[in-house]
């Protein structure tokens, strides 16, 4: 019998805001319909297809329940073909440990837009630049810009937040 994760084994959710992409590859003609599926573990979510665009502006939140930590979030952006396979316009792998890092810190009180912790960009994560994690609103938010690997060209840019569940396992 398989079994279901139940919310004690996990810890919350992470709502991921796939924003938008910049200067995608073509893999079209001129151009390409891109879409982005993220994977976690068993998990995985897909934006709907942006038609004819490299710059898509897709704004859509994927939810996904985390139950390790540890756990790297994948990124893929896919070309959309009608008549054949999709064609992978490039990946990239996200480290959701400085930004749950940050969840575990008591920040009540903290002045809205507080930076918490900065992450540059290095060999080791796809980071085109700085992100930070920030405290506003009363919600801890990462944003990032996604540098894509295993292509020519390309960026998808993302926000994390995270969602507490009653009743799943503590962070701290």
């Amino acid at each position: 019998m398989e079994h279901e994760e139940s919310m004690h084994d996990m810890f919350g959710l992470l709502r991921i805001r796939i924003k938008r992409g910049v200067d995608l590859a073509v893999r079209d003609v001129c151009t390409s319909d891109p879409y982005v599926v993220v994977k976690m573990g068993k998990q995985r979510m897909k934006t709907r297809v942006i038609r004819k665009d490299v710059n898509p502006e897709w704004n859509e939140d994927l939810t996904l329940s985390v139950s390790d930590p540890n756990q790297h979030v994948t990124l893929t952006v896919y070309d959309h073909d009608t008549f054949s396979m999709d064609d992978e316009m490039g990946d990239a792998e996200v480290d959701i440990r400085p930004y749950i890092d940050a969840l575990k810190m008591k920040l009540e009180g903290l002045p809205d837009g507080t930076v918490i912790s900065r992450i540059h960009p290095d060999r080791h994560n796809c980071l085109a630049e700085e992100s930070q994690v920030v405290w506003k609103d009363g919600h801890v938010t990462q944003d990032m810009c996604l540098r894509l690997r295993h292509v020519e060209t390309g960026e998808v840019h993302i926000q994390l937040q995270w969602i507490d569940l009653p009743g799943s396992k503590r962070l701290c």
